[in-house]
């Protein structure tokens, strides 16, 4: 149960988790940013954590003090944290999936990834490549799942890692930074739980319109269709890939 008021803390108001490690240094805070970040790039179970929010949190904390000129959480030990977490977070992830990723799918574990999705993905994979591990990073949910469909999917880790690289030091970079520059404004000082709110939606709204498409896609069928057909449609929407021969009811 602490661990879940932990979370649901950490979601509410990262700023005043971040100032609270601070207070034991920070060293500490650095620790606990990287591990949060890790965790949710780095192990399946767990793609809720606020990574895009946390970043901007401690993006803010790394700005200079306009009166004092220094910083609580200096920008040249964050960055390589912010940096090192979600790239080391990947290579996890891939070989968690490369070597375990069949039994985790088998085992019924992570309900959000069933046989057909895998399907699906693998595909995508081999059709995209490198182009779906760069995006990938930038999604919550999408993120801690790609490089352990990746590790699944047998793509090489010669060809997985350059842009799970270049994702991770491009999210990582991006967030960190406008929390750096934007984070002191007077209009988000006053507003930061709304700005933090605003992050997390803006972050999960193509996950959510991916969903709502796929739901609703599945109900679209021809009112023509005879059975055979409604057959055909019930396959493709069951795998995502149909066969090129329509089966027939007996």
């Amino acid at each position: 149960m602490g661990f879940v008021n932990f979370i649901l803390e950490l979601l509410k108001d990262p700023r005043a988790a971040i100032a609270g490690w601070i207070a034991m240094g920070p060293g500490v805070a650095c620790g606990f940013i990287f591990l949060i970040v890790f965790i949710e790039t780095g192990v399946v179970f767990f793609p809720f954590l606020p990574g895009d929010s946390l970043l901007f949190a401690a993006g803010v904390f790394a700005a200079p003090d306009a009166a004092t000129g220094q910083s609580a959480l200096p920008l040249h030990i964050l960055l390589p944290v912010v940096w090192l977490a979600p790239i080391i977070g990947d290579q996890c992830n891939y070989f968690i999936g490369h070597f375990f990723g069949r039994r985790i799918i088998k085992s019924g574990k992570v309900k959000a990834m069933t046989p057909e999705r895998i399907e699906k993905t693998e595909k995508m994979i081999d059709k995209w490549g490198p182009l779906a591990v760069f995006l990938g990073r930038f999604f919550p949910f999408i993120r801690t799942f790609m490089p352990f469909i990746s590790g699944i999917s047998g793509m090489r880790w010669s060809r997985f890692t350059p842009f799970s690289v270049l994702g991770g030091l491009t999210w990582s970079s991006l967030f960190t930074f406008l929390g750096y520059f934007f984070g002191n404004i007077p209009a988000v000082q006053k507003h930061f739980e709304l700005v933090i709110v605003l992050i997390l939606a803006v972050s999960l709204l193509p996950t959510i319109i991916g969903l709502l498409k796929a739901k609703f896609g599945k109900n679209k069928k021809p009112a023509t269709a005879g059975a055979a057909g409604v057959e055909a449609i019930e396959t493709v929407d069951a795998t995502g890939f149909s066969d090129s021969t329509p089966r027939h009811a007996a």
